[in-house]
């Protein structure tokens, strides 16, 4: 029997600290019916690849055990029954993990063409905070132009394309971040206001800037003591959807103004849900947000692109929390 063919991954050898991402030879996956394997030139770096690093997130029953969860590259192989596609396309792709390898396979439901103007590493930052995005602040959240958006974590991918996306369809937004630089970072993406979290007290901002009122949804990748703060920021009839909580999962909650002023406290999380839902937003992506991206009104902030092999260092600056917008690694 001749031998599979081979790529070079990063593994997690053990849980632990950056160090244990090693670079290791695996046999290219073959693309099953409904999936495209995909010649990967750019997989993003996400807070939920540290988390798996950890020990602390494992992928999916039937999921690689290789980190990463967004690609860029080119089709290299279909999958029985894929239409649309041919061998070479450029793609764009929402893993539930395998990212971190030359090659992956994934549904042709969770691919999209890459906008044009983008290279490799910027359609690579793409999927993940975009359908987290979409869906968490667009459906969860019912985000409305007009309405405002207070977003936390300003400056990290996942804040990066809500400031953008918030802008772009019609909403006040405010975001949170450490220092002036950061929070210039912000506004230059088109927040409104930047909140300089060492310093200013969001709730009194926003409640502020908007004459008392509140804002109408809140993005949160923070928890901890913010969930509670968030409450008393939300105006009537406000959602608050939580999708991280870097200060922990645990909060204390006053449930007297969740009652009196009708609010929603939601959250999610993508990695484990239905190929039919990403298939879904991914639909909503292409059709809203895509052209918004070929326009150049709105696009990824890719803050460093470091070689697959250094996938540990990527993650290294990731939890130093010193980088502005998405982190990268470059395959091949």
């Amino acid at each position: 029997m001749a031998e599979s063919r081979q790529m070079t991954a990063i593994e997690v050898s053990q849980p632990g600290k950056p160090e244990v991402l090693v670079p290791a030879r695996r046999p290219v996956p073959d693309p099953a019916p409904g999936e495209i394997r995909i010649a990967v030139q750019a997989a993003g770096v996400n807070r939920p690849d540290v988390l798996q690093r950890l020990g602390k997130y494992n992928p999916p029953p039937g999921i690689s055990d290789i980190p990463g969860l967004e690609v860029a590259g080119t089709v290299d192989a279909l999958g029985e029954g894929v239409e649309g596609w041919a061998v070479g396309d450029p793609v764009c792709a929402l893993l539930a993990g395998g990212g971190y390898a030359e090659f992956c396979v994934v549904p042709v439901a969770q691919c999209l063409p890459i906008p044009a103007g983008l290279s490799m590493a910027e359609a690579a930052a793409l999927p993940e905070t975009f359908f987290t995005v979409w869906s968490n602040v667009f459906e969860r959240g019912a985000l409305q132009p007009g309405e405002a958006l207070l977003v936390h974590g300003g400056t990290s991918g996942i804040g990066t394309t809500a400031i953008q996306l918030g802008a772009a369809f019609g909403a006040r937004v405010f975001a949170t971040a450490r220092g002036a630089e950061k929070c210039g970072a912000c506004v230059r993406l088109g927040a409104e206001r930047a909140i300089d979290y060492g310093t200013e007290d969001f709730v009194a901002v926003v409640k502020d800037a908007t004459g008392g009122a509140g804002v109408n949804v809140v993005l949160d990748i923070v928890g901890g003591d913010y969930v509670a703060r968030s409450i008393d920021a939300l105006a009537v009839e406000g959602r608050y959807v939580c999708i991280g909580f870097v200060r922990g999962a645990t909060a204390t909650v006053n449930f007297f103004p969740v009652m009196t002023k009708r609010l929603v406290l939601t959250g999610s999380t993508l990695r484990a849900r239905p190929v039919a839902y990403k298939q879904a937003v991914a639909e909503q992506l292409k059709a809203r947000v895509w052209p918004l991206i070929a326009e150049g009104r709105i696009k990824p902030v890719v803050h460093e692109v470091f070689p697959l092999e250094r996938a540990a260092g990527a993650h290294r600056l990731m939890e130093s929390n010193q980088h502005v917008g998405k982190l990268v690694l470059a395959v091949g």
